[in-house]
């Protein structure tokens, strides 16, 4: 987002109207407005604020978003390829434990060790899923919180 995305856009065009030359009206003197009317403006400007943060933190959500799904593919692809190694690694197991047992026997020993070491795999992966933070947009968190500071500063002059 840029930062004339963070204008508000009356802001925005009647800078644009003065660069060209046209003033849309006369500017009113600030020290001559009515409390009323500054307090809607700010009003104004502070709900444009918030909807601008909203619309930067839907944008890098998305860009994180997209690139989760990128790498998430590209894991999916690597694992389906080490899957197929891992079959071939299994059957290499059983037809060497065969030299020395029989099949069934050499096939159930296999199946046994790879039954122990998918659940301990599992395990670990549940502990690091319920560990894991909720993905948060950090940069609108952080605009957020200095706008509101810069806010409580200025109301306070």
């Amino acid at each position: 987002m840029s930062f004339l995305d963070r204008i508000p856009r009356q802001s925005r065009d009647r800078a644009e109207e003065r660069a060209r030359g046209r003033v849309p009206g006369p500017v009113p003197d600030r020290a001559e407005e009515p409390v009323s009317a500054l307090v809607s403006r700010a009003s104004d400007q502070l709900a444009e604020l918030v909807r601008a943060e909203m619309r930067l933190a839907r944008a890098e959500m998305l860009e994180k978003g997209r690139s989760f799904g990128r790498g998430g593919g590209l894991l999916g692809g690597a694992g389906l390829v080490a899957y197929v190694a891992f079959m071939a690694l299994a059957a290499a197991a059983v037809a060497a434990l065969s030299l020395v047992l029989p099949v069934w026997a050499a096939a159930l020993v296999v199946a046994g060790v790879l039954a122990v070491c998918a659940g301990v795999l599992a395990v670990a992966g549940r502990r690091r899923i319920r560990a894991a933070a909720p993905p948060v947009p950090g940069q609108a968190i952080e605009g957020v919180r200095k706008d509101t500071a810069m806010i409580k500063e200025r109301s306070t002059r």
